[in-house]
């Protein structure tokens, strides 16, 4: 089946300066023909005006052609850089129709690169990454996959099976050759090592989650604690309102937080209290949803009604929570722990001690998203290497060589499925399903 041409408007909808298109497939040097008339070098970017297929002047600006196969997608493309205004935008959308192209879906080009062998699927989730980035690391941990991070660890473990599984054949084909005493404990000591590397991945996957997604902090306590007080101090403006009424915060409040690089999501919920009507009530049931799914919570208490902690706030005090102690410039008396746990004392009025809290959750940000292979945040990542340990975990030559070998090669049938050796639609849709339009 001979492939579509495509394009989209990559660099985004709406007014602009300039608007970028790009187009890829086997008749985007024909198209290109008939809009400009005479092509330009490869790679060279050309001043051109185009034109609609009647000799209609569409816009003037610069045209670039990319032939194949030296190209992003493997296919010859093009990118057309125009104004970028509305009009101009649906007359070059129409043009292209009518000249036989089609409309890209997401992904769509990426995927091409993917199929056509310029990526593989790790290096094309980094592309999804980097253009999701908000945070400095998020950029620089999308820019290593993208560079192959990920595939070299797979391939290296790879590499390690292929080896273990060529001594396992030497001692089926030549089971009758005075082959070397420690050639199956070579080979054992080989699967325990990737098996216990891969292990490791699996746990540390959650951290890769947590830094393409952002680790939860929820801010959680009883009513007029200061929570939304502190939450806006954190933001440096006026995200939640603030009160001096209980139960003014009836809903989740949503801030974004660049923490040294770490992105961190911080929720603001209502006061833990037993609610006197129905929207109060959906509140604290969503607070207390909020503080489940966290993965870390700011249990906050009132300094100046010390000998009086509510049992609600108390009883959140876990190993996932950071316990912050509000309001001390009303107050000479701060206890140093509460539940067992070590006190952030603060004042969300004045800003005293958030420098302190914006440390401990910079902290706590970083150990739990660092780690050598938490690049391997993604569902089907976990997936492909828990399949893998799994097949090795099995791995026992004692019981049969044969049925040893055959464990090694399902680990790394399940490896071949993080890189995309072995493509299935299934597994290219759940990569590109969340890539916008026009890359």
């Amino acid at each position: 089946m001979t492939a579509s041409t495509i394009f989209a408007l990559s660099s985004g909808a709406g007014r602009a300066g300039i608007a970028v298109w790009r187009l890829s497939g086997p008749r985007t040097g024909a198209i290109l023909t008939e809009m400009i008339g005479v092509v330009p070098p490869p790679r060279n970017a050309a001043y051109r005006h185009l034109k609609t297929p009647a000799g209609v002047l569409i816009d003037r600006g610069l045209v670039l052609w990319l032939p194949a196969p030296a190209s992003f997608t493997g296919e010859d493309m093009a990118e057309l850089h125009v104004h970028g205004g509305r009009a101009v935008a649906r007359m070059v959308s129409d043009t292209l129709i009518g000249l036989g192209a089609e409309p890209a879906l997401a992904g769509d080009f990426t995927r091409r690169a993917v199929l056509n062998g310029k990526l593989d699927l790790t290096e094309a989730e980094a592309v999804a990454d980097l253009i999701d980035a908000d945070t400095e690391r998020q950029r620089v941990r999308a820019v290593e996959q993208s560079q192959g991070s990920l595939s070299r660890q797979v391939d290296a473990w790879r590499a390690d099976l292929i080896k273990a599984a060529g001594y396992l054949e030497t001692a089926i084909d030549f089971s009758e050759e005075d082959l070397p005493e420690t050639i199956m404990e070579r080979c054992s000591a080989l699967v325990a090592q990737v098996a216990g590397q891969m292990s490791q991945a699996v746990d540390q996957s959650e951290r890769g989650e947590r830094m393409r997604e952002g680790l939860s902090v929820a801010i959680v306590g009883a009513p007029n604690v200061g929570k939304s007080s502190l939450l806006n101090q954190i933001a440096g403006r006026d995200a939640a309102i603030v009160s001096h009424v209980a139960g003014t915060t009836r809903d989740v409040i949503e801030v974004d937080l660049d923490l040294n690089g770490w992105p961190v999501i911080l929720f603001d919920t209502a006061g833990l209290r037993d609610a006197e009507d129905e929207i109060e009530r959906e509140g604290v049931r969503r607070a207390r949803s909020a503080a489940a799914r966290a993965d870390l919570k700011l249990v906050v208490f009132d300094a100046s009604s010390v000998q009086d902690f509510d049992t609600a706030s108390l009883s959140l005090i876990d190993d996932a929570a950071l316990v912050v102690v509000n309001k001390i410039d009303r107050t000479l008396t701060v206890p140093s722990t509460i539940g067992g746990k070590p006190v952030v004392p603060v004042s969300a009025a004045t800003g005293q001690g958030v420098a302190d809290l914006l440390s401990a959750l910079e902290y706590s940000a970083e150990s739990s998203m660092s780690g050598r292979h938490a690049g391997f945040g993604r569902a089907r990542h976990r997936a492909a290497l828990s399949r893998a340990v799994e097949a090795l975990n099995r791995f026992d030559p004692a019981v049969g060589v044969e049925l040893a070998a055959e464990e090694i090669r399902s680990s790394l049938t399940a490896l071949a499925g993080i890189t995309g050796s072995v493509l299935a639609d299934d597994v290219l849709d759940v990569v590109f399903r969340e890539f916008c339009i026009g890359k």
